[in-house]
């Protein structure tokens, strides 16, 4: 039988609402039953997490939590969207990323993904990682360019390359009223990336001529990317990509066009990541910021952005690839929430080299099911109101603005560039973050937990580097690449043995009591292709020699309790390196106990740890 709550009556009008001093309380009780003895706002301080930018996402938002008012959508200042309908208007544009050398192959590849949801083509052109320009025609065969946007990525040749593109739409008979896209043009991009200092003429004569002939296409990128993978963090990015938009916004002015004009070529570029939140806000605080500098500018009603996403090259690993899918949907759903106007979702594969068909299709089709199932294109800003989005839009937008101002201070965005104010920055953050993905306190999930280092590897043809042999230039991270360069220790050591190097689990007493630190300990060494061999299921200081010379290991740890430890550590150790064992950890806080050589726990550094092991395993 259901019951109908009496007309005017809501459900919940019998409970009183609650105080955030109420809540803070039960908080405290919680704490307290953890042996955390903590009151009133350091209770909510013990939940809250620490950002970059000196970001803090505490566990509660309210209504009090207050933010600048963000307006409506496609009006000043353009929080809530650059266009008044947003994405409800048929979803976001559907971008796929190209880079291939040969034009038959390239073709085939681009009228398959845009008969199956692909709605515009980003490609390299020319160079070595590229189709040459005189091969752009046969790789545009069968595409109808007045339907499908070009985006150019044409860092060795931008002249040769935007000629040959507006002569295809000449000779295919695209109007001019009609061509869609981007140019590319990204001169301090480029210098980010390469070190050789920026030629901004050519970007700038670009403009004016899309301005005066293309008035659908935009010649300049400013792209967020080059700082993202230097290891920036959102808020560095984002003041970058102001910077560099200023930078572009003096050229062309300088050159004579209005600042409305000057606005209106360029298409800024971010990284979207699988902290879908960060991203949301990140999309939000940025076209705020683009309109605060467009009224600055004098042209308050130019400052709506052109936002492209594309799902971050920093967060793909190269084990467990497949764990890729999720991170890529999950920014996705957070550029698409967050309002950008066209996304690129990188293949699964992409850190192992080119993507194979079914990656291309796993990666469009992560859109269209956001899109048509999931209906994220159905509503206009759907994180508006959301007080922990508008809060964190805030601080983030903030903290971007002020490392905006410090380029600014510096000379501008070239000038920080040439003296290494931006090298410098950037390398001091990626240090810090390396600090805790090496501490497994950012897990990487595939790579730094949950490992599976028999899994067999997935291979991918090379993908040519666009800037290999570039002279200088900011460096380009991965989060995994320390952990990566241990598992290519294990696989040569592999190649070169037939095995993998092994550490034996020497667990005390039954499974209740040492299940939780087995499970940490395999973990942990298998992050570094260490084979963990637990057998048998327990050992004590009878057992334990024979158990090693059976394993075939050098390196032991014990897992156990605290309790049992104090009974037996002390003697299955000295049991282990009587039968050789090179060293034996133990896992735990550290305590005294003869025999133990070094202790791994939950925040050691792991990356160090296991450095320290292959080598004494001699593992070249």
């Amino acid at each position: 039988m259901t019951v109908q709550p009496a007309d005017g009556l809501s459900p919940a009008a019998a409970f009183p609402d609650p105080s955030h001093d109420q809540w803070q309380s039960l908080v405290e009780g919680v704490l307290r039953k953890s042996g955390k003895e903590v009151s009133g706002s350091a209770a909510e301080e013990a939940l809250s997490t620490t950002l970059e930018d000196g970001l803090i996402t505490r566990p509660l938002y309210t209504a009090s939590d207050e933010s600048p008012d963000t307006g409506f959508p496609g009006f000043a200042p353009f929080t809530r969207g650059s266009r008044a309908e947003g994405n409800a208007a048929g979803g976001w544009d559907v971008r796929q990323r190209h880079a291939l050398t040969d034009p038959a192959r390239l073709n085939e590849a681009l009228l398959g993904d845009l008969e199956n949801g692909v709605t515009s083509l980003w490609l390299t052109v020319g160079g070595p990682a590229g189709v040459p320009v005189d091969g752009l025609a046969r790789a545009l065969e069968g595409v109808y360019l007045d339907l499908a946007p070009v985006a150019l990525d044409a860092p060795a040749d931008l002249d040769a390359a935007a000629t040959e593109l507006l002569r295809l739409y000449e000779e295919r008979g695209v109007a001019r009223s009609e061509a869609r896209g981007t140019l590319g043009a990204d001169p301090l991009g480029h210098e980010a990336r390469t070190g050789v200092e920026a030629d901004l003429a050519p970007a700038v004569r670009w403009a004016r001529r899309c301005e005066a002939e293309y008035p659908g296409l935009r010649a300049i990128v400013v792209d967020g990317l080059p700082y993202h993978e230097a290891g920036g963090s959102a808020g560095e990015e984002l003041g970058l990509s102001l910077a560099t938009g200023v930078a572009y916004l003096r050229a062309l002015t300088a050159a004579g066009m209005s600042v409305e004009a000057a606005c209106g070529q360029l298409e800024f570029r971010y990284a979207a990541t699988a902290d879908q939140f960060l991203t949301i806000a990140k999309l939000r605080a940025t076209r705020r910021l683009w309109a605060r500098v467009a009224e600055a500018s004098g042209a308050p009603a130019a400052g709506a952005q052109r936002q492209h996403a594309v799902t971050s090259p920093v967060m793909m690993t190269r084990r467990d690839p497949w764990v890729n899918m999720l991170r890529t949907t999950l920014a996705t759903l957070g550029a698409g929430v967050g309002g950008a106007d066209s996304v690129t979702v990188l293949p699964f594969d992409h850190a192992l080299g080119l993507p194979d068909a079914f990656a291309r299709r796993i990666a469009r089709n992560t859109s269209t099911i956001l899109m048509e199932e999931s209906h994220l294109a159905r509503v206009i800003d759907p994180a508006g109101g959301s007080w922990y989005v508008e809060r964190l839009t805030d601080e983030l937008a903030a903290a971007a603005w002020a490392f905006f101002q410090e380029i600014e201070r510096a000379g501008g965005l070239p000038a920080a560039l040439r003296s290494g104010t931006v090298a410098e920055r950037l390398a001091a953050t990626w240090a810090a973050r390396s600090a805790k993905l090496a501490r497994r306190k950012e897990p990487i999930t595939g790579v730094s937990e949950f490992p599976m280092p028999g899994e067999r590897p997935v291979e991918r043809e090379p993908a040519p580097d666009a800037y290999a042999g570039a002279p200088g230039g900011l460096p380009r991270v991965r989060r995994d690449e320390a952990f990566e360069a241990l598992r290519a220790r294990s696989d040569a050591h592999l190649a070169a043995t037939g095995s993998r190097p092994k550490v034996f689990v020497a667990a005390l007493g039954p499974a209740a009591a040492h299940t939780a630190r087995v499970s940490f300990a395999v973990n942990l060494f298998g992050a570094g292709g260490i084979e963990a061999v637990h057998d048998p299921v327990s050992v004590d200081a009878d057992t334990a020699a024979a158990a090693l010379a059976a394993s075939g290991a050098s390196v032991a740890v014990l897992c156990s309790s605290d309790a049992l430890y104090a009974e037996q550590a002390e003697q299955v150790a000295g049991a282990l390196k009587s039968a050789g064992a090179a060293q034996v950890f133990l896992a735990g806080r550290p305590g005294e106990y003869a025999g133990v050589d070094a202790h791994v726990f939950a925040g050691c550094d792991a990356v160090a740890v296991l450095t320290s092991v292959l080598d004494r395993m001699g593992v070249a």
